[in-house]
Formats: structure tokens, sequence, C-alpha cells
């Protein structure tokens, strides 16, 4: 039985739920498929228990979800060059809230990018190793629909704007409406655009739009006009709990895929060397 072996005193957890999981499609009957039984990384998951984790750490906050026989654990923290500290600690602690072990799992969900390379990197290291570990498929979502799946739950958002500051003088960013299934589905492929070019980019969805991410402030005098909702957005950070939801519709999709097989996106190969204080 894996177990991860930490000190769960670096753990500053900033914020913190354990409820049952209104969002995701589970269906509940007493049998479980494990990986063991059923080789595939795309296991029948119709008409059984999923339980999944997700976890990110691609920007300046690091978070981790659980959704365990129908309950949710989740963390989330603002941990800016510290995901290598906090990440696995909270992993250890969402487990043991949840009396579950990673061999419990039906699948781990990890945040993909675009973000800051090494929070993407990392977080793509952690869920390689805990996969390789229980034997667990994987599937990687988008920084940025978590972030738009987030307008959806907690404002109702349908039409979201997502841009990440991605130093030298661009943003990372991608369009969304809600579809039929309840998802915020993309307009575009994620992308690393210039913010003056993004009234361009997005037309008729530019102004109209609820926008999310922190590259509204970064780039205030480009984007003044840009979104609907005046001010600083009040989602700048992806949650793995958004991940959750997304996860769980793309493992039923059958696209998961073995540990070996996860991608990063980072959109851009060019890394910034030059750094704002305080941030990736």
């Amino acid at each position: 039985m894996f177990e991860i072996y930490t000190a769960l005193s670096h753990v500053h957890v900033a914020s913190y739920t354990s409820h049952a999981l209104p969002c995701l499609n589970i269906k509940h009957v007493a049998v479980k498929v494990t990986s063991k039984d059923q080789q595939s990384p795309n296991r029948k998951i119709e008409n059984i228990i999923v339980n999944y984790l997700a976890i990110d750490a691609s920007t300046e906050a690091c978070s981790v979800s659980l959704v365990y026989q129908g309950k949710l654990e989740s963390r989330f923290e603002l941990c800016p060059q510290s995901h290598s500290i906090v990440l696995l600690p909270m992993v250890d602690e969402i487990l043991k809230a949840a009396n579950c072990q990673l061999s419990d799992l039906d699948g781990l969900i990890y945040g993909q990018g675009p973000g800051s390379f090494t929070g993407v990197r990392i977080g793509i290291g952690v869920a390689q190793g805990l996969a390789f570990a229980a034997d667990l498929p994987v599937v990687g979502v988008s920084t940025l629909q978590a972030m738009a799946q987030q307008a959806f739950r907690k404002h109702q958002q349908t039409q979201v704007v997502a841009a990440i500051d991605a130093r030298m003088s661009e943003v990372y960013t991608n369009g969304f409406t809600l579809s039929d299934d309840g998802l915020m589905g993309a307009e575009n492929a994620d992308a690393v655009i210039p913010p003056q070019n993004m009234a361009a980019h997005y037309q008729a969805l530019i102004g109209a739009s609820y926008g999310v991410g922190t590259g509204w402030d970064a780039y205030k005098e480009q984007l003044t006009l840009a979104k609907s909702n005046p001010d600083t957005p009040d989602i700048l950070y992806p949650d793995a709990l958004d991940m959750l939801t997304i996860g769980e519709k793309l493992f039923a999709q059958g696209k998961g895929v073995t540990a070996e097989q996860a991608q990063p996106v980072y959109v851009r190969d060019t890394v910034s060397w030059k750094k704002l204080p305080g941030k990736e």
C-alpha cells in the first residue's frame, strides 16, 4: 500500500471544504473497479462509484481536491514559489481526511497548464509519481478552462474569457462558452498573445464576457473595456475543485492515459527570466 511520507508541518491551509459533491455525475453501487481489475487507462465507470484526485500547481496557487465515496475534500493555498514544499503534504492531508489510499482511486486529474513553467512541471511530476505508484490513469485539464468553470460554479457565468499573465508583455488566454453538458467549452486552442490583440482575437466574445485570471490587472491599460465585470476579477487562479468536474467528463469520454503519457501544455516554449517580485 503506497503512502506519502512528508512533513505536514509545512502546510498552511488557506481554504478548506468537506461536503457532499453536487457537481459531478457520480453513480453509487457497491462495486468498484481498480486498475488491477482492468488494465485499460479508460476503465468503464458506468454504474460504479468513481473516485478521483485532482491536483494543480500551474500558477501562484496550489490546490488539491478529492472525490471519494461521493464526498468531497478540497484544499487551496496561494503559495508562490513554494509548490514543491506544499503540494505533497496537501495530497497526504486530503487522503488522510477522507480515510483513503491512492490505490482506492480510479484516476488522477492534473492541471496541464498553461501557467508557470516551474509550477506546471512540478504538478505533472507529482501527478506522474503518484499515478505510477498506484497504477492510476491520468487526464490533464487546461488551467484556463478550470478558471472558466469556476466562474460558472460561483457566478453562473456562461461566457468567459480567461487571461493569465504570461510575462514578456503577453497573456495566456482562451474564451469559453457553456456547453449542454455543463462544461465551459473552449472557443479556440489555448494561446499566448499580446493583450492588445485580445479584441481582434475574440471579436464578439470580448467586452461581453466575464473576465477571470491575473492578466486583466497586469495589463489594465490595454484591457480596460475588454470584460463585462468591473475592477479586479475575483477569480484569479484555477482550483483543482473545478478540474474534478472537467476531468470526470474527460475520463467518461475515454480520454484517460497512462502516467508516462501525461504531458504539459506550455503554449509558449520560451521561458521568461524577468520575474516580478514574489511571482513565478
